[in-house]
């Protein structure tokens, strides 16, 4: 007899059930919409709803609703030609500073949103919108980082005054710090006391070239590595927060680390590239400045207060006054992290070149105990109507994103205290957004418009429903009862993978269609060989309980061997391919799995409990 204990019966419903409530939503098609939010100078309100609801219907452009919601205000439509027709509309006759984004609202019920359950995203070559491959200038990053060791080298020169250490010259050459010395005796006296300094960031080396002595600095590859690193994700956060800031966090961008020196920035569902590309090449900057305590709010505005300017502060919108001598921008910070003070409190750890260092080391002994204020500037465009046309105007916004007390004197390097970790995080991003940490190339535009997207999705359904029926059609000829359960595992497979791609938030691309092809194709695999197995049974005289125990059996260390060989190929494109080749590896090595269960686990236990107890004479294989 072939019997499972009544837990793993219960285990097959329970994730049976749960994929078909969190593949449940991919039913519920996404509806095109646009999204209108307020800007810096405009806000949405009855009124531009109103006039949102009256162009509508002027233009005799139907629409299924007009709704507030958490980002402003959302229409939905049922076609993207009719919203694209909607946009064309609408931003005539709105004010130019208003959002306007094109997006997907989705229709998922209340009821699986209650379990957490969304459905998948899809991909630009199915969504349409831009795609761009940035390209970093790893070298003047390079350069960066070997003029602020530079400067840490003088520093040490500074601090050991009395020993004389200071070179005869020191250049930058070759991608390395180079050293002049006049005696070798004095070259070995500073070589050991760069070594002590810097023992896990440089490499020091010693050659002679005519009658000099020279130290030879490089930085080590750990070093190296770890500034790429943080060079991209530095600019990842910027663009990032960039495009949220100009949208008001309507769009959805992917962007992401490609490769050592590249990023890939997506934005589903847009198609104005001009737009994009000004938001992510716009330039930042940032400003130091000491809090005015003489004067008033009321005198400033009275314009009474001299030497003095109001500012307002990021969060709250609170005025602050701030004192018009400039002490340094953000050209002088080298790098910021969040970090913790001597207490273990979050703070800011900021370090500056030698130029900046000096000047914060002088500003701080004359204001201990007093406020400094940190001025983030961006320059934006706005859109302003000019005799009837729309002009671009460039408009500086300065706001003050941190107000702290001087405690201590510092220089090179101090620490911004009073802030929650949370905060602590945002400050340091927000002191390194000011500008790129490396100039950026734009290499490749593609626009994906959303006729062929749609023309993807439907050569992509087309391709897994075909290959669908020729297996399931096949399985039913060939092993007759058997492949029909051999075929219901196949459909519950499919939903497993979709469950298992919503539930992680997935990008379905086209090469992930492609893995789930493969995947509908490789599922039968082992049911084949199980049945293959069984029959070898039956056909040497052993009973058909006997048959099914042993074909299930005896397949499976071949079912693993094979499945753990692709699934080690899949692993490796994974972690070595780009985004559409890690698309097709993560639904294939999904779809692995799930087989693996389906197949053997979910086919086995239907038999079991339809025929395991059972005496048969024979059986529909």
């Amino acid at each position: 007899m072939n019997r499972y204990p009544a837990w793993k019966y219960l285990l097959v419903v329970i994730v049976v059930v749960v994929g078909m409530i969190y593949a449940a939503p991919n039913l519920f098609l996404d509806d095109p919409s646009l999204q209108i939010a307020g800007g810096r100078t405009v806000q949405v309100n009855d009124a531009t709803l109103k006039t949102i609801e009256t162009t509508l219907k002027s233009n005799k452009i139907e629409y299924k609703s007009v709704v507030f919601d958490d980002k402003g205000i959302l229409i939905r439509f049922t076609d993207e030609e009719v919203r694209g027709k909607a946009r064309d509309a609408i931003k005539k006759v709105l004010d130019p500073n208003y959002v306007v984004a094109l997006n997907f609202a989705r229709t998922t019920p209340s009821i699986l949103k209650s379990f957490g359950a969304e459905p998948m995203y899809m991909g630009l070559d199915l969504r349409g919108g831009l795609h761009f491959l940035i390209e970093i200038e790893m070298e003047t990053a390079f350069k960066q980082q070997l003029e602020r060791y530079k400067n840490d080298i003088f520093d040490v020169f500074k601090e050991n005054k009395e020993r004389k250490l200071r070179a005869r010259s020191m250049l930058i050459k070759n991608n390395a710090i180079e050293m002049k010395y006049k005696t070798a005796d004095k070259r070995n006296e500073v070589l050991a006391v760069l070594r002590n300094k810097f023992l896990s960031d440089m490499q020091f080396s010693t050659f002679d070239r005519g009658d000099a002595f020279y130290i030879k600095a490089d930085i080590t590859r750990q070093k190296i590595e770890e500034h790429r690193a943080n060079t991209i994700t530095q600019i990842i956060n910027v663009l990032k927060k960039r495009i949220d800031d100009k949208y008001q966090g309507l769009m959805e961008p992917v962007i992401v680390r490609q490769g050592d020196s590249r990023i890939v920035a997506e934005f589903p569902g847009v198609q104005d590239s001009k737009e994009i590309i000004d938001v992510m090449t716009a330039a930042a900057s940032l400003e130091f400045r000491m809090e005015h305590t003489g004067y008033s709010i009321a005198d400033a505005k009275a314009g009474k207060a001299l030497g003095a300017s109001i500012y307002k502060e990021r969060d709250t919108g609170r005025e602050i006054l701030l004192k018009n001598k400039l002490i340094i921008t953000g050209q002088d910070i080298t790098h910021a992290t969040a970090t913790s003070d001597q207490n273990g409190q979050p703070a800011v750890s900021v370090t500056l070149n030698a130029t900046g260092a000096n000047i914060m080391k002088d500003n701080t002994r004359e204001n201990l105990g007093k406020r400094m204020g940190v001025v983030f500037i961006e320059t934006v465009k706005e859109i302003k109507r000019i005799n009837g046309d729309n002009v671009p105007v460039k408009r500086e916004i300065k706001e003050v994103i941190s107000l702290a007390t001087i405690q201590g004197l510092f220089s090179k390097r101090f620490e911004i205290t009073g802030l929650s970790r949370v905060e602590s995080t945002q400050l340091a991003l927000l002191l390194r957004a000011g500008a790129l940490a490396a100039p950026i190339e734009i290499i490749e535009e593609r626009t994906v418009g959303p006729s062929m997207g749609k023309e993807n999705i439907s050569k992509g359904i087309n391709s897994v429903l075909i290959g669908f029926i020729i297996v399931v059609v096949f399985m039913l000829i060939w092993y007759k009862g058997f492949g029909l359960l051999a075929n219901v595992a196949l459909v519950v497979n499919l939903v497993l993978i979709v469950a298992v791609l919503s539930i992680f938030q997935a990008t379905l691309t086209l090469p992930g269609i492609a893995g789930i092809v493969l995947t509908v194709g490789m599922a039968v695999d082992a049911n084949v060989l199980i049945y293959e197995r069984i029959r070898e049974e039956l056909s040497v005289g052993n009973t058909p309980q006997a048959s099914i125990n042993s074909g299930y059996e005896k397949a499976f260390s071949t079912i693993l061997d094979a499945n753990v060989t692709t699934l080690i190929a899949a692993v490796v494109l994974f972690i070595f391919g780009t985004g559409p080749i890690k698309g097709f590896a993560t639904t294939l090595s999904i779809g692995i799995a799930t087989s693996m269960f389906t197949s053997i686990v979910g086919t086995r236990a239907i038999i079991n409990l339809l025929v395991g107890s059972r005496k048969l004479s024979k059986l529909s294989i």
